[in-house]
């Protein structure tokens, strides 16, 4: 993955919410408990990350649609694509932070990268569900249910409806699986699984080969950890697991499959290497990137826990309604208006229309057909129909909301280096791990 798409996938978890002003003043008056203007109109507010020409093509639209309301959109950022810093995110999670404890925010808020399920359990938010069941502007068969019952069983509701998302999933070599002994189900794969087989494969495919490379044990770590995360914190209790035995059996595993040369930190040579752990941004992501790794992919699951699905799911925009908005319906249907056919086409990335989806996926199919489909790097292919179909099945399969607190991230990532370096034991990075996790829960 490029640098800029890592920023984005960076920006697209962690920074992009704000705040906006109370909708009352500025010659506006009240009219049944609803902040009016002087015309009549209904103001509606909406903060975003940064002002972008989609936000204004949605707006005109939508005041089009319902020109009874105002949106009124504030940009925490005032010009478009202006860089973040570390300092800037602080001041903005600090500033949503007082506004919705005052109750002065905006009516809908984008929101990602902030404490969550904190706003949640102080009932900053309000949970969507029910607005969701009775819309009847809405095809509910028609969306990407999966998703959206992920997002719930991630917070506890829908609390935040994402308007599109990415996928992060395996591409395998499809001719090494095709002729191994052994044979991987992805659908039911854990880490330990993955490791066991990848061994096996490793030494099919010759002693140079790798299972996965360019990817530190520290980072696969997390990933374990990501798949259990309730098990090692418990943020409402305040509590950590990380010096449990089962832990630092994981660290000790990975360590001898990265001491075994059956994965590597380290870039591997074209065609030295079976699988990938890569993003999908968009449905032709599926298509381009599989063919750039071999000339016969597979999607696969990523190694995950049971009873679990390993695709995993990050929502590229999630909007939240404040609890204490005086606009309450009108901003429902603004949230309603973005999940749409109409806007979810106007979106780049995975939508979360499935006729949208389709599209484009036809679209491609079409465009193999007569011969202008090309990969990025100029080749032309055809992709058999089955592959499609499997495109089709990960997507509508995706069901691992990614759900996790991105402050703990780098304290796993930083205290478990040393002893993959062979510097601490397995038992003093897990006990270094626990304390800062630890102390950081009950700060």
């Amino acid at each position: 993955m490029t640098k800029k798409r890592l920023w984005m996938v960076f920006i697209g978890m962690m920074m992009i919410a704000m705040t906006a002003c109370s909708s009352g003043g500025s010659g506006e008056e009240k009219n049944q408990g609803k902040p009016v203007k002087s015309d009549g109109k209904t103001v509606l507010t909406l903060t975003i990350l940064q002002p972008d020409e989609f936000y204004q093509t949605v707006k005109k639209k939508f005041e089009e649609k319902y020109p009874e309301i105002d949106l009124q959109i504030i940009s925490y950022k005032q010009q478009a694509g202006e860089e973040w810093t570390v300092g800037d995110f602080e001041k903005y999670q600090k500033t949503t932070n007082t506004a919705l404890l005052s109750g002065k925010g905006a009516d809908i808020i984008e929101i990602g990268g902030l404490p969550l399920k904190e706003y949640i359990s102080k009932q900053f938010l309000l949970n969507m569900e029910d607005l969701l069941e009775q819309d009847s502007t809405l095809n509910k068969s028609e969306l990407q249910t999966n998703v959206l019952e992920a997002a719930k069983k991630a917070h506890g509701g829908l609390y935040a409806m994402p308007s599109g998302f990415y996928l992060e999933a395996f591409v395998g070599d499809g001719d090494i699986l095709a002729n191994a002994s052994v044979k991987a189900d992805d659908k039911i794969w854990g880490w330990k699984e993955f490791g066991e087989i990848s061994r096996t494969l490793k030494q099919q495919a010759g002693e140079s080969g790798f299972a996965l490379a360019g990817t530190p044990p520290e980072r696969i770590l997390y990933e374990t950890v990501f798949d259990h995360f309730e098990q090692f914190v418990d943020s409402a209790a305040k509590k950590a697991n990380f010096d449990s035995p089962s832990f630092v059996e994981t660290m000790q595993q990975l360590k001898k499959w990265y001491d075994e040369k059956v994965m590597t930190a380290n870039q591997a040579e074209a065609g030295k290497q079976l699988f990938y752990n890569t993003y999908f941004y968009s449905p032709a992501d599926l298509i381009n990137i599989p063919y750039q790794f071999f000339s016969n992919p597979k999607l696969l699951q990523k190694p995950h826990a049971e009873g679990q699905n390993g695709v995993t799911i990050t929502p590229s925009f999630e909007f939240a309604i404040s609890a204490k908005s005086l606009v309450k319906e009108e901003a429902w249907k603004f949230v309603s208006f973005l999940l749409s056919e109409e806007v979810q086409s106007l979106q780049d990335g995975i939508s979360l229309h499935k006729s949208v989806n389709e599209k484009k996926l036809n679209d491609i199919k079409e465009q193999m057909k007569n011969g202008t489909f090309k990969l990025p790097d100029g080749k032309a292919i055809n992709v058999p129909n089955e592959q499609f179909a499997q495109i089709q099945e990960i997507i509508n399969a995706a069901d691992h909301y990614m759900n996790y607190d991105p402050k703990i991230v780098p304290m796993i990532e930083e205290e478990a280096k040393p002893f993959f370096n062979g510097q601490k034991t397995a038992e003093e990075a897990a006990k270094l791990i626990q304390n800062r996790v630890t102390t950081y829960l009950n700060e």
